[in-house]
């Protein structure tokens, strides 16, 4: 079945429709849900919820632009209206932080253990993080989203870059000592 057939028979409720377009993109979205979540089980419940959305809203589809972009940024508005409502997100002293890279040997370091680590961030952290790098975003977009200021989305995505530093770093002295015994 073709998207557009496939959009418009689910705009029409049509069971089988939606249970084929949840099938096509399910994972895909899974994925952006989990660079959002602390974890398998609350991404799963983004990912419902999602689709919820999805399928409420797919009449504000219009065809412009590309269908999974607009399925990727309600995946990700879910999971931050949902964090919004659970928690407030602390502020940050604005202060000079120097921009911080994060140099990965892709060799040594399995995607498991970066999505685990990146994962382990403090939510306001990690959702910066994932929003600038993971997506593109800019900061002043960021801080819109967030309802936080630029300043404390530079400062926030510093600091996960640091505390991603330090993991990194712990983990490959970890693999060279017990690679040289």
């Amino acid at each position: 079945m073709g998207l557009d057939k496939l959009i418009d028979d689910c705009r029409k409720k049509r069971p089988k429709a939606q249970e084929e377009l949840y099938k096509r993109y399910a994972s895909t979205l899974f994925t952006v849900a989990l660079k959002y979540s602390r974890d398998r089980a609350q991404a799963e419940d983004n990912l419902q919820d999602a689709f919820i959305t999805i399928f409420e809203k797919l009449d504000q589809y219009k065809g412009k632009g590309s269908f999974e972009g607009w399925l990727k940024r309600i995946t990700i508005n879910t999971a931050l209206q949902k964090y919004r409502k659970q928690e407030t997100l602390e502020l940050v002293n604005e202060e000079n932080i120097q921009e911080v890279t994060v140099e990965v040997d892709e060799e040594d370091i399995q995607v498991d253990f970066l999505l685990k680590i990146i994962q382990e961030l403090p939510d306001r952290y990690r959702l910066v993080f994932n929003l600038y790098v993971m997506d593109g975003y800019g900061h002043k977009e960021i801080a819109k989203m967030l309802k936080i200021t630029e300043g404390t989305s530079k400062s926030n995505l510093a600091r996960a870059r640091m505390i991603l530093r330090d993991k990194i770093n712990t983990h490959d002295n970890k693999n060279l000592k017990s690679s040289t015994l």
